[in-house]
């Protein structure tokens, strides 16, 4: 993989700064095993589930239940974002919607998914901006029209490039439930929601992550191999010709190659689970030239590379070993959690070891980190990023815990996962829109706190 260094500047002060922590700011992790569920590679991730129903969008005992459009986010939050809407679709249509009336329905459909309570079918989103009149116009803006949703998705991540100012780019997966096999790529896929295999689709988004936020910028719609080799289930799918068959690795990689071709900034890419091939996974990325911090198993079998600590010579060993070899050089780390609010941190224990990438030999850095100092380490991260401080780099890991929630949570109300439609054209113009209506809620909450998402300026520390 490609070395990269990278300043300061790009990943803030604050992610170069380590502070002391004694014993006793750890206690027991609040995050237990029942809390995580496979991903779609079947690497434990924190599942939908571990974000609580009020996350969700159910109300909680107390509070008071809206009802009508925008009752899903809340009224104050829903005009904000309205009002964004506005400026987006003045900013991202115009340069792909060549017709005034494609941009009114566009604009439309973005307030509609805003709006609309419960899932986000064409109908609800009619009923929430114009009633029954609007819904063949909408329709057919999503499954008949031409216009291509590459450059909007591309104008849109260089509208939220300055907005989120990411520290890096998640390449995040996205299981949707599907009852029938008519819905374009949907087979057996495993769901978190459900804890086991079922019918549904997969899909990869590349977000943009800082510690503060996240959006999603790109998508891509994992195709089976019943689908590529069916030529009547493609017709009817409207599949364009040169997709191909691909695994899910390649499929998550594929969505970062497409984004990179936007001639963005780059940032390091954060992956939540790497896939049954890591060297394959590791040598994708090194290939497309972003430096890659991914999650791996206890058990991946990697190569001491410091002479100066154990296991030095003794050829492959587990993750978990060498992390456990080097316990006394773990230091203390403090991160933001999304999980418990945005003035949440947690503190971890964590070591870095240089280790050889099974990608031939490259040098790389293990990180492992202890939730809790006296049970063996959690979590463990592989990256080229060796030149990086360890506090930076366990802030990067836990951007894909930040995408995790947003995705279940944000994701939901604006629903990314809602496109009722069968085509793959229909897919992903629903998906490109919803992730526009993403934005408008993004960077509503952004205009409504004096200093970025943190009315109150300050922070509040909790052990893990």
């Amino acid at each position: 993989m490609t070395r990269a260094v990278f300043s300061e500047a790009v990943l803030g002060e604050a992610d170069f700064s380590e502070t002391v922590v004694s014993k006793a700011d750890f206690s027991e992790t609040v995050v237990s095993k029942a809390d995580f569920g496979e991903t779609v590679f079947g690497e434990p991730v924190v599942s939908e589930a571990v974000f609580g129903e009020a996350l969700l969008g159910k109300p909680i005992a107390g509070e008071a239940v809206l009802d009508g459009p925008g009752a899903d986010l809340g009224w104050a939050d829903f005009h904000q974002s309205a009002d964004v809407v506005a400026e987006l679709s003045a900013t991202l249509f115009p340069r792909v919607l060549r017709r005034k009336d494609q941009r009114w329905w566009a604009e439309q459909y973005v307030r509609g998914l805003l709006a609309a309570d419960g899932r986000k079918s064409v109908r609800r989103i009619a009923a929430a901006v114009g009633g029954g009149a609007a819904e063949q116009s909408l329709h057919h803006l999503i499954a008949a029209s031409t216009w291509d949703w590459s450059p909007m998705r591309a104008e849109l991540a260089r509208r939220l490039q300055d907005a989120v100012a990411p520290s890096a780019w998640v390449v995040q997966p996205m299981a949707i439930p599907k009852v029938g096999e008519h819905s374009v790529g949907v087979g057996r896929q495993f769901v978190p929601r459900a804890g086991r295999p079922d019918s549904g689709q997969q899909a990869f988004g590349l977000w943009f992550a800082s510690e503060r936020t996240s959006a999603p910028v790109n998508w891509r719609l994992h195709l089976p191999g019943g689908w590529i080799r069916d030529a009547e289930r493609r017709r009817r799918a409207e599949i364009p010709e040169g997709a191909g068959e691909e695994s899910l690795e390649e499929c998550a990689a594929s969505v970062l190659r497409s984004t990179l071709k936007w001639g963005l900034p780059r940032r390091p890419v954060v992956l939540g689970a790497a896939g049954p091939d890591l060297g394959a996974t590791i040598r994708r990325y090194r290939e497309a030239g972003v430096p890659l911090l991914v999650r791996v198993p206890g058990g991946t079998a990697l190569a001491v590379a410091e002479p100066s600590l154990p296991g030095f010579g003794a050829g492959l060993l587990a993750a978990q070993r060498i992390a456990d070899s080097v316990r006394a050089l773990r230091r203390p780390v403090q991160w933001a959690d999304p999980l418990g609010g945005p003035t949440t941190v947690r503190s971890s224990l964590v070591v870095g070891v240089p280790v050889t990438l099974p990608d031939g030999g490259r040098p790389g850095l293990l990180l492992g980190e202890w939730a809790d100092p006296r049970r063996p380490p959690t979590e463990f991260w592989l990256t080229d990023l060796d030149r990086l401080p360890v506090p930076a780099l366990l802030r990067l890991a836990k951007l894909a815990r930040r995408v995790a929630r947003d995705c279940a949570t944000t994701g939901e109300q604006v629903g990314l996962r809602d496109f009722v439609g069968r085509s793959f054209k229909g897919w992903h113009r629903h998906t490109t829109l919803a992730s526009v209506a993403y934005a408008a809620h993004t960077l509503a909450d952004d205009r409504d706190t004096a200093d970025g998402f943190n009315t109150s300026g300050t922070v509040t520390a909790r052990s893990a």
